[in-house]
């Protein structure tokens, strides 16, 4: 379970973002990554209840979450650490292309949802065309009450073209949604929900209402990605 504890540990390594500190306080760390280990467990087995594709690939849950430390190589900005905990579910791992669930968690700015975020350019164009040649499921997707009860701004863009992609029209339906370079959904939880007791069932509802439109996404990429 999320604690004020897990958050407090942020919030300082925020504010003391060195390795110095971050070595003399590894055993707050561990505690506050063991929190979110919890969680991200809990929400790997009820995401795997209603998605048999993340069922069957039978997911590590640390394999799930990202690491905290950042890479600086090519950055100018040189702080070693995220101050945050980020976790993504999905078929296949993290690293494969699926769209799936995440959970970010950082004091004052956490959130959640699903879909599918900055995809590589063969997958995107896989998603245009599954939206284009079904449109109107896309639109009853994106209807749907339990969707828009906890996504109040629909599916976000990771980007956007300012004209329609290559191959298709002005004219199209669903020119707008075609001139995303991403898909995804996003649901802001304040710190006090976040360590309310019943923060994974509501974590898991959300992934259930997002669950559509992560299997409308893969559906997209499975034509070639199986």
């Amino acid at each position: 379970m999320i604690t004020g504890t897990t958050l407090g540990f942020l919030r300082e390594l925020k504010q003391n973002n060195d390795r110095g500190w971050f070595t003399e306080h590894k055993q707050e760390y561990q505690a506050a990554y063991a929190d979110f280990f919890d969680t991200v467990v809990q929400e790997l087995a009820a995401i795997s209840a209603f998605d048999k594709d993340v069922a069957s690939s039978h997911l590590d849950p640390k394999s799930c979450i990202m690491r905290i430390n950042r890479d600086i190589r090519f950055s100018k900005e040189k702080s070693p650490y995220k101050t945050n905990f980020f976790a993504f579910i999905n078929k296949g791992g993290r690293k494969s292309p699926w769209g799936g669930y995440y959970l970010h968690l950082e004091p004052g700015a956490s959130f959640a949802g699903g879909g599918i975020y900055m995809p590589e350019p063969a997958v995107l164009e896989l998603t245009r065309r599954e939206i284009d040649a079904h449109f109107n499921e896309w639109q009853s997707i994106l209807a749907e009450k339990e969707f828009t009860s906890r996504f109040a701004e629909g599916v976000l863009p990771s980007g956007k073209l300012v004209r329609p992609p290559k191959g298709y029209e002005s004219s199209n339906p669903a020119v707008e949604y075609l001139k995303f370079k991403g898909y995804y959904t996003q649901r802001f939880f304040s710190d006090q929900e976040v360590t309310a007791p019943d923060f994974s069932a509501e974590l898991a509802k959300t992934y259930r209402a997002a669950e559509p439109l992560v299997q409308f996404l893969n559906r997209a990429l499975s034509r070639d990605l199986q």
